[in-house]
């Protein structure tokens, strides 16, 4: 009855790739060990478990492969030229294994893990900056992997697992994420130097209803609110240029091809106006959000509070 419960779990050449894995894993650390030693009984001590149950591990192994791996004399065993082939490829096998356990040991550590950490385009010159020396201040060896994007490409890694939190506007609002509003950031109306407004410290959107826009492109959080901020003052915005970043943005409208909505500049930017706008009142939300029941290590955890204490006080004055 066992010989016929063996030769059915024996792997054929069309077995998966799954089913393979699944049936040879947990073996192929008993097979280093007596490949190592060259001898069940000290291989049996070294790794701690019955020599019984090496022994039979090491022929189930050789029977779900179909090949000898061993050459036998009483206790001491040899590799075959099978044994060797498939022992090279075992040993980087385990040794990637161990590689990756120590990685993410290294990660979670309290004191020296990491932070997969996305944010807006537009927090990276200076805000996040800011963040990360006021954090590193108490945790000066915690790691960061920093990514930028737009909103919704942020939102997207973190449901992969890529992120463990981001900085983003809007703040989303979903079953599976966390979203806590930090701050909010006004909006100013970008014209040319010499754009016939530029003179002007405030204006009220609906007065630049004629004017072609440059706007980011669909799909970034601040062109759902700049689209949202003209329809409240009731014109659809014609749209001259699409980009990527705002501080192109904000070199085509230096360039007079158009006036754009966008937050204020880490730096003044020559060649521009930037006007207050009164009505609507033009605010973009910035908030930190992150997975729904994904588990924190603890650098992860430290870095979440901190950011939930700046609520209020992220943006720089």
């Amino acid at each position: 009855m066992e010989h016929q419960q063996r030769s059915r779990r024996r792997l054929s050449p069309s077995s998966d790739t799954e089913d393979i894995v699944a049936l040879l894993a947990p073996r192929l650390v008993h097979f280093a060990g007596a490949a190592r030693t060259e001898h069940v009984t000290r291989a049996a001590l070294e790794m701690g478990v019955p020599q019984s149950t090496l022994s039979r591990a090491l022929v189930r192994l050789e029977q779900d492969l179909g090949v000898d791996l061993f050459a036998r004399r009483g206790r001491t065993v040899s590799l075959t030229a099978a044994g060797r082939t498939f022992l090279a490829s075992v040993e980087r096998a385990l040794a990637e294994i161990e590689r990756a356990a120590e990685e993410v040991r290294a990660d979670a550590d309290p004191a020296t893990g990491k932070v997969a950490f996305g944010f807006l385009h537009t927090m990276g010159s200076e805000t996040v900056p800011g963040l990360l020396r006021a954090f590193r201040a108490d945790h000066p060896r915690v790691r960061f992997s920093l990514v930028q994007d737009y909103g919704e490409a942020m939102i997207g890694r973190l449901r992969s697992g890529e992120l463990d939190l981001c900085l983003t506007s809007p703040v989303p609002d979903a079953p599976d994420l966390v979203g806590h509003r930090l701050d909010e950031q006004k909006l100013r109306l970008v014209v040319p130097a010499d754009h016939r407004l530029a003179s002007r410290r405030r204006i009220r959107l609906a007065e630049a209803a004629e004017e072609s826009f440059v706007t980011l492109e669909p799909g970034y959080g601040m062109r759902r609110i700049a689209d949202d901020l003209c329809r409240e003052a009731g014109f659809r915005p014609r749209i001259a240029f699409e980009g990527e970043e705002a501080e192109t943005l904000r070199g085509l409208v230096a360039a007079g091809l158009g006036v754009a909505l966008l937050p204020p500049p880490a730096v003044p930017r020559p060649g521009v106006a930037e006007l207050t706008v009164t009505a609507p009142r033009a605010v973009r939300e910035i908030g930190v959000a992150w997975l729904e029941g994904h588990p924190d290590t603890p650098p992860v955890a430290a870095f979440k509070t901190f950011l939930l204490s700046r609520r209020g006080h992220l943006l720089p004055d």
